[in-house]
């Protein structure tokens, strides 16, 4: 008599069907489990920290030639600018920030106001939040925006000196500050003069 040979389908045969098997499901690999990089790193806040910083830098004269005797403004621009070159985020960065906000509050004077804000949101650039929200992307673009505000306001010929600020300005930042802009998410347009700044900036700065 014949034998028969085993069929790998035939329960009769000890076997499981093959439809039955189940393939051996591959172990995770390490990459699986590596977590995403953060949004912005400490590096990336000193790039912004210094785009913010020259910025600032350009609209103090406004402010000092208004109140000559507050010295907040310069003390958050220098502040700002001791982060950028590898100092700490420190309590006296945070602090720095906030008197020249108050600066710009007790002064009348339009132009000067704006340079006291450009200087308080340079010092408060280092503390760009790493999550991806649009509003992120104004703790980068205000220090430049203000200052652009602070030299045009005043100006006889006001839209001439906001365009050759403006292009100043993107001039000055630099291949990293650019990287940095293109990964948060851009802004959309708005009403309002600042905000306007704000949107050209933000454009530039992705091409």
């Amino acid at each position: 008599m014949l034998r028969v040979a085993a069929s790998a389908t035939n329960p009769a045969d000890g076997l499981a069907p093959i439809a039955a098997r189940r393939p051996s499901m591959p172990k995770p690999s390490a990459m699986d489990t590596t977590p995403a990089p953060p949004l912005i790193t400490e590096d990336d806040l000193r790039h912004i920290a210094l785009w913010a910083a020259l910025s600032a830098e350009r609209a103090l004269p406004i402010f000092e030639g208004a109140a000559p005797a507050d010295l907040r403004p310069r003390a958050a621009i220098a502040a700002i600018r001791a982060f950028a070159e590898g100092g700490v985020r420190s309590a006296q960065l945070r602090k720095a920030a906030w008197d020249a906000q108050a600066a710009a509050r007790q002064i009348d004077d339009p132009a000067a106001r704006a340079a006291a804000r450009s200087a308080s949101a340079a010092a408060g650039a280092a503390y760009t939040h790493p999550i991806e929200t649009p509003h992120q992307i104004n703790h980068v673009l205000a220090p430049a925006a203000y200052a652009v505000q602070a030299l045009s306001l005043g100006a006889g010929n006001k839209a001439e000196v906001t365009e050759t600020e403006l292009q100043r300005a993107i001039a000055a930042a630099s291949p990293e500050l650019r990287r940095i802009v293109r990964k948060m998410p851009a802004r959309k347009p708005s009403k309002g003069a600042f905000h306007a700044l704000l949107h050209r900036l933000d454009t530039a700065l992705r091409r």
